[in-house]
């Protein structure tokens, strides 16, 4: 599923080939190039296997292709990062609901539900009844 190129070795230099490819995968999605999108987040991600940001490109970029299934892997591998993110439990839940799964996408929308109301209860943005 990723491209295999092959990555550098120090963290810094791993860092700045994920953000360039990155950057230009978001170039590539805005101009509708879904398929160089997604081979430059699969870039991104090779070279920075934490880089969410990108992984959250590449689940859109999936989703956007109708390939439902390769971006429901990718957010999952998102909330194996972080299980607290609540885009990517947005995102199952919308996938799912794409693939007439209903009750995982309720499943889904009430875990980031949850989250996020945990998150602004920790931020102090709630108001008080």
């Amino acid at each position: 599923m990723l491209n295999s190129a092959r990555m550098p070795s120090d963290p810094e230099t791993s860092r700045q080939a994920a953000e360039d490819s990155y950057y230009s995968a978001l170039d590539h999605y805005a101009e509708g190039r879904l398929r160089e999108a997604i081979a430059d987040y699969e870039a991104a991600i090779a070279a920075d296997p934490t880089f969410l940001d990108a992984m959250h490109g590449l689940a859109r970029a999936y989703q956007d292709s109708e390939e439902f299934d390769k971006a429901i892997a990718v957010a999952h591998r998102i909330t194996e990062q972080d299980a607290d993110d609540v885009l990517a439990h947005t995102s199952l839940s919308i996938l799912y609901q794409r693939k007439g799964m209903v009750p995982e996408a309720e499943a889904e929308a009430a875990k980031a539900r949850v989250l996020g109301w945990k998150q602004q209860l920790k931020a102090g943005k709630t108001q008080q009844p």
